[in-house]
């Protein structure tokens, strides 16, 4: 027991007792090897001190280890009674019995409290615990005598603390702990690490990382325990794969690593603290997957339904899903949907014609069709019934594509696209080889995205259907695309405020009166959409049907306004009729409001009469002169009732060019309406261009995309009727004006090789010249018109007008309107300023309409 001291003594500097203390060890040592503990020992660490007594109980020999303990050098220390210099007074005796036990050959061990000396300033010792460890021995002439051990034993309540952290991360830690040497062997493994790869701590001395990981994960693993070691760089978080005896489930773990070292700072090794993260790993991969689906369900919401387009909306959702989603996609439709077939596809055999409208890869050369054959956009195909797709269409439910063998992709989905409990499609998505095969959460992603979009598909085909619908609603109210008129050269445009509808509240009509005169005619309906386009064709065929009734323009509106009150109300005209009588200020809200310009123009005279009603003046140019608006009275807009309308009257010059619009033209939220009408005017610099170009650059300029409102453009030039194509007679009041009245006729078409005319001709003209003698008052005026067809018209003074009646067999007369409705493509008569105009139409010889015998024509009559 005696060598401790020797050893601890060994490094200590010679003083009295020297040659005794080197004696000593040389007993001890006998012929052993002495070997001197390494750099950063336990010892170093404990700093264990030691002194021995003599057999008189007085300090012999006293280390310098505990000359750092006490702060006592050796030459103070050596030859005192340790009780009376170190042990507090009030403990002094129990410490001499102790003493004497020992002396006597027994072993002790205890704490011992200790006082440093008082230092040479007069300032009091520190004072302190020690631990000591006395054994006896007996000199060299064998006297009893002791050997102290002495520890701090602050010391030892730190090696208490080592000892339990150790115990707790070898024992009872919930991680895996290794603790690797400089040749990155397993030195020590705690229970947890055992639980994991088997066996116990102590089985798994000496292994390395490759009797753990696979092959690439332990030489990365390695190497960087490697560098570890050299660098002294710790790291954290380090996240490794593997598998655990026994198990086919791949799991995760994070790893820690940092160097460790002795009390010197040599290092010894490294320490390996891992975590096992499958499940977290797991738990990320769902909220990720979880968010990435929400991520593109957001998506999709933002980008599918965009367009009312079907097509389009199909690429929407392909634009979607690949590569996000999956590698590969195709939609069908099926082709009665996109035909335009109203009975809607429904729950089928899932074998009828679908089209192909998209396809989306995101791997180059990847071909796929989803039936086992080539299918292009825009093929018609089928599905075979046995197929998935087929099982697919047929049952509304998702079916999962067998993968071809050799091919490239791993994983299909047959996804029907189902809206409102209808199948209107099927959408494919395949994933190729190397990326991970489709889940349930991947199929339930699939079925939403491919039903928001079969929704948008499915409100575009009602779209499409609505649209159509109202596109053919919208061309039957609009006259056709090139108008004829007499005397005039017509061009005009329609432009919807939305180009996606094509309907809107905005009408132009050309009609053609008697007597080679024709109405022109622009609205505007207040709003837009279906609502006013409806209002606008009410308030079109109105106009059509008022002027049939060759009213004055100012007659026109008025009943026109009437009518327009009456739109949006249960009691239609009548109750229009009755709101016209209440005051202005009366509640509008269920009004049509429009406004509308009416002309009528006179081939033969040129001369044209203008009644507004709220709208826009027409424009006018006259050959060789700049644009100017007419002074047309505005009067009050379609539908407010209470006001008269005016009249007036223009002669428009030969070539002049008139110019009838809507506020959509000239009027924008950029820009007020006086700059607009002044830009339109501005625009119209040469009435000898063609229409079409002249309609063409005012588009142009006017920069009319802008699509807030719909704009109509009505465009005539005038081409007044030629004085030659007019034959005009005024005949006195007496019998003898009939024939005078056919003379003039057979004459007049004898001059415009209108032989085959003549017959006919003169027998209506008769007709009409007997009746304006017998009936009518004033003189007669007979009136021969050539252009595209020939009209006759006999005008007097009296206001009655003509009433064709069914002749009985036994009356002498009373026939000759009936014959001149059999032998005339249309006859009518209107008022004038100072009676009345009967007159009739024939068509031209190689025209359209054979004109009937004459002969014939009196027979039927009897």
């Amino acid at each position: 027991m005696s060598e401790i001291p020797a050893k601890a003594t060994e490094s200590e500097d010679p003083s009295d007792g020297a040659r005794s203390r080197t004696a000593e060890a040389a007993a001890v040592r006998g012929d052993a090897m002495w070997q001197s503990s390494p750099p950063g020992s336990i010892y170093d660490y404990i700093r264990v001190a030691s002194f021995s007594i003599s057999p008189g109980g007085l300090v012999d020999q006293w280390s310098l280890r505990a000359e750092q303990l006490f702060g006592i050098p050796a030459a103070r220390a050596v030859g005192t009674d340790p009780i009376e210099a170190f042990v507090d007074p009030d403990l002094r005796e129990r410490g001499q019995r102790k003493m004497a036990e020992i002396l006597d050959g027994r072993e002790w061990t205890g704490v011992v409290p200790f006082r440093m000396p008082d230092r040479p300033d007069g300032t009091r010792g520190a004072e302190g615990l020690a631990e000591v460890y006395v054994m006896p021995t007996r000199t060299a002439e064998g006297e009893r005598a002791a050997v102290c051990i002495v520890v701090d034993v602050r010391t030892l309540r730190s090696i208490e603390t080592d000892l339990a952290a150790s115990q707790a991360i070898f024992g009872q830690s919930p991680f895996a702990f290794l603790l690797l040497d400089t040749d990155l062997r397993v030195r020590r493994a705690n229970s947890r690490f055992a639980s994991i790869f088997g066996g116990t701590p102590d089985d798994h001395r000496g292994k390395q990382v490759h009797d753990y990981l696979p092959r690439p994960e332990a030489e990365r693993l390695s190497a960087t325990l490697r560098r570890v070691l050299k660098t002294g760089e710790s790291i954290t978080d380090m996240h490794i794969t593997g598998f655990v005896p026994g198990s086919e489930v791949r799991r995760h773990w994070s790893v820690n690593l940092y160097r460790v070292h002795s009390g010197s700072g040599r290092p010894i090794g490294v320490a390996w603290l891992g975590t096992d993260i499958t499940a977290r790993r797991a738990a990320a991969r769902e909220a990720a997957a979880a968010r990435r689906n929400l991520a593109l369900l957001n998506e999709a919401g933002a980008r599918i339904g965009n367009s009312l387009e079907l097509e389009t909306t199909a690429r929407e959702l392909l634009d979607v899903v690949v590569p996000g989603f999956c590698d590969l996609a195709t939609v069908d439709l099926y082709q009665g949907l996109l035909t335009g077939d109203e009975t809607p596809p429904g729950l089928a055999d899932g074998s009828a014609e679908l089209r192909r409208v998209a396809v989306a890869s995101a791997v180059a050369g990847a071909p796929f069709s989803g039936t086992g054959k080539p299918v292009k956009v825009g093929a018609v195909h089928h599905f075979p019934f046995n197929s998935p797709g087929a099982e697919a269409l047929r049952t509304a439910r998702t079916q999962r594509v067998p993968a071809e063998e050799g091919g490239l992709v791993q994983s299909t989905l047959a996804v029907p696209m189902v809206a409102h409990d209808t199948v209107v499609g099927l959408a494919q998505f395949a994933r190729t080889k190397g990326s991970e095969p489709f889940g349930d959460r991947d199929r339930d992603l699939a079925v939403e995205l491919a039903a928001r979009a079969a929704v948008s598909i499915d409100n575009a085909r009602l779209y499409r259907r609505e649209h159509e619908r109202a596109l053919i609603l919208q061309r039957s109210l609009l006259p056709p695309g090139d108008p004829e008129a007499s005397g005039l050269d017509i061009a005009c445009r329609y432009l919807p405020g939305n180009a996606a509808t094509e309907v809107g509240g905005d009408w132009f009509d050309v009609i053609e009166l008697p007597g080679h005169r024709t109405a022109l005619v622009v609205g505007d309906v207040m709003g837009r959409g279906l609502r006013a386009a409806v209002a606008m064709g009410e308030l079109r065929t109105a106009v059509r049907t008022l002027a049939l009734l060759d009213l004055e323009p100012a007659e026109v509106l008025s009943a026109l306004d009437e009518i327009a009150r009456g739109l949006g109300t249960p009691g239609g005209v009548q109750q229009a009729t009755r709101t016209a009588r209440q005051p202005r200020d009366a509640d509008l809200s269920e009004v049509y409001l429009a406004t509308c310009v009416y002309a009528v123009y006179d081939s033969v005279t040129r001369r044209c009469t203008f009644a507004n009603a709220g709208h826009l003046p027409p424009v006018l140019v006259e050959p060789g002169e700049p644009a100017l608006m007419l002074d047309v009275p505005p009067g009050m807009p379609l539908g407010v009732g209470g006001e008269p309308f005016e009249e007036v009257e223009v002669e428009l010059p030969e070539g002049a060019l008139l110019a009838l619009y809507t506020d959509g033209l000239v009027e924008s939220r950029d820009h007020p309406l006086d700059e607009g009408l002044k830009a339109f005017v501005g625009a119209l610099t040469d009435a000898s261009l063609p229409l079409e170009d002249v309609c063409d650059h005012v588009l142009n300029t006017l920069d009319t995309h802008h699509g807030e409102d719909d704009i109509a453009l009505l465009m005539a030039r005038v081409q007044g009727l030629p004085a030659d194509s007019v034959g005009d007679w005024t005949l006195p009041r007496e019998p003898r004006s009939v024939g005078r009245a056919r003379e003039y006729a057979r004459g007049q078409l004898l001059s415009w090789d209108l032989e085959p005319l003549v017959d006919t001709a003169e027998l209506l003209v008769s007709e009409l010249v007997t009746n304006a003698l017998r009936y009518g008052e004033g003189e007669i005026r007979l009136r021969l018109l050539l252009d595209r067809t020939l009209v006759c018209e006999v005008w007097d003074s009296g206001l009655v007008q003509p009433r064709r009646r069914r002749a009985r067999d036994t009356d002498e007369g009373g026939r000759g309107l009936q014959l001149v409705g059999l032998l005339s493509a249309a006859w009518g008569s209107r008022r004038t300023p100072h009676g009345k105009t009967v007159w009739f139409e024939l068509p031209l010889p190689g025209g359209e309409g054979a004109l009937t015998d004459p002969a014939e024509a009196l027979l039927s009559l009897f």
